[in-house]
């Protein structure tokens, strides 16, 4: 994705959810940083240096007591992590925000006008908001064991680690399991180290993330794949990737 574009038809999906529909606006991402005073009695103006990571999100959304909608989603405010993904549009390569985090609140608001909305936030826990690239076109409906397409993120390599987060929505089957792989010239693809996902057996939607940091390579080219061991013929999924582009500690 270059140059500017608007918001319109992205995604937001909570835990393997895809709330997308109910969502009514993204008030805020963002991805702080905690500055700590290091002042010495000698200086005349404040001295700081950077300090954790945080992140935190807040939507808006819809009434929908549906089964398997956002009502049902929300409305359990685990004291679990929860991890949460929006996706600037739905085309591969694209940007995507993720966190896990704690959820805060749902909080219910009906207004004068006769709309009954419910406002959320979920702030880090462990780890900063991460943006990174889709490497599913928003949601994946996978018939069979598939390669995805790789990703073209215009740098040789990088040998910083990397993040990702996966969203499994729904399966009709036996498992399956998500591997993340890389390339150097979009033809030749290997498992990329420590990165395949836990096997999913569940049909309920689930989320999961992984990280390796240090000096882990990533070469230029990413991708998505699904393996299975005892077949499905269907399986729906989301899959985003942070490419580290300096040294991070976890």
């Amino acid at each position: 994705m270059s140059g500017k574009t608007s918001g319109l038809g992205d995604q937001f999906f909570v835990d393997g959810n895809d709330i997308s529909g109910d969502v009514g606006s993204i008030e805020n991402i963002s991805s702080p940083q905690k500055l700590l005073d290091v002042t010495g009695i000698d200086k005349s103006a404040y001295e700081r240096i950077g300090g954790p990571r945080d992140g935190d999100m807040k939507w808006t959304t819809f009434f929908n007591a549906a089964t398997g909608k956002v009502l049902s989603v929300l409305k359990t405010l685990p004291r679990t992590n929860r991890i949460a993904t929006y996706c600037r549009g739905t085309t591969l390569g694209n940007p995507a925000a993720s966190l896990l985090a704690l959820q805060l609140n749902y909080d219910g608001k009906r207004g004068n006008g006769g709309e009954y909305t419910f406002t959320c936030e979920a702030q880090a826990n462990g780890y900063g908001a991460d943006w990174g690239i889709q490497l599913t076109p928003g949601m994946r409906t996978d018939t069979a064991a598939t390669n995805g397409t790789g990703v073209d993120q215009t740098t040789v390599s990088t040998a910083f680690g990397w993040q990702a987060y996966l969203h499994h929505n729904a399966l009709t089957g036996t498992d399956y399991t998500v591997k993340l792989q890389d390339s150097a010239d979009n033809s030749t693809f290997t498992d990329i180290a420590s990165g395949a996902f836990a096997q999913i057996t569940a049909t309920t939607p689930q989320a999961q993330r992984l990280a390796v940091g240090g000096t882990a390579v990533v070469r230029r080219y990413v991708r998505a794949i699904t393996v299975t061991t005892g077949g499905f013929t269907s399986a729906t999924f989301a899959v985003s990737f942070v490419r580290n582009t300096a040294a991070v500690v976890f």
